[in-house]
């Protein structure tokens, strides 16, 4: 059991390191609209790799902090049941969700995702827009960035949840612990 607690706690660490990674893409997605905009506006110019570069920051921050959004259960979840469930009930809930939700979910994702950015990868893609930046493989990678911050997530929730059935409670690090009535 010591085992599936380093894993959780690695796994956390690493969606919590890539988390406060990626959200500041969101700085650089603020800073380039608005000059973007004051370069429109105020100058009559653009550029179209400014445009390109802050959709494409938004879509790789999303991608990249969909673990870590996981993980601080920031997704979208209805929760009439699990918000006053007990410790094991949501441990219960989660592992069936991990199993029967994101499992399929995440081969979907993967089985139609991974040609497609290979294809741009042969391709070395870029824009399609004239005068668009370079690169878009590198951004379409981000679907298989997505796949593995949230399958490891789900691992981590499973062994989370392996931990609080099997009575080691103790073993969950602190922060990732159920909370009473959230």
């Amino acid at each position: 059991m010591l085992v599936v607690s380093f894993l959780v706690r690695l796994i956390c660490r690493i969606n919590l390191i890539l988390g406060n990674i990626f959200s500041w893409f969101s700085l650089g997605i603020v800073l380039t609209c608005f000059t973007v905009v004051v370069l429109r506006y105020f100058f009559s110019t653009g550029y179209v790799w400014m445009q390109d570069l802050y959709v494409w920051l938004n879509g790789m921050m999303f991608m990249g902090i969909a673990g870590f959004t996981l993980m601080q259960n920031g997704h979208v979840r209805v929760d009439i049941f699990y918000r006053p469930a007990n410790a094991r009930r949501k441990a219960i809930i989660d592992m069936i969700g991990c199993i029967v939700f994101v499992t399929p979910f995440l081969y979907i994702v993967t089985t139609y995702g991974l040609p497609y950015v290979q294809r741009s990868w042969r391709f070395m893609e870029g824009s399609s827009n004239f005068g668009g930046m370079p690169g878009l493989y590198i951004v379409k990678s981000f679907i298989l960035v997505f796949v593995g911050v949230v399958a490891l997530q789900a691992i981590a929730m499973v062994m989370r949840s392996v931990l609080i059935l099997s009575g080691r409670e103790d073993l969950v690090p602190e922060h990732y612990r159920y909370k009473e009535g959230g």
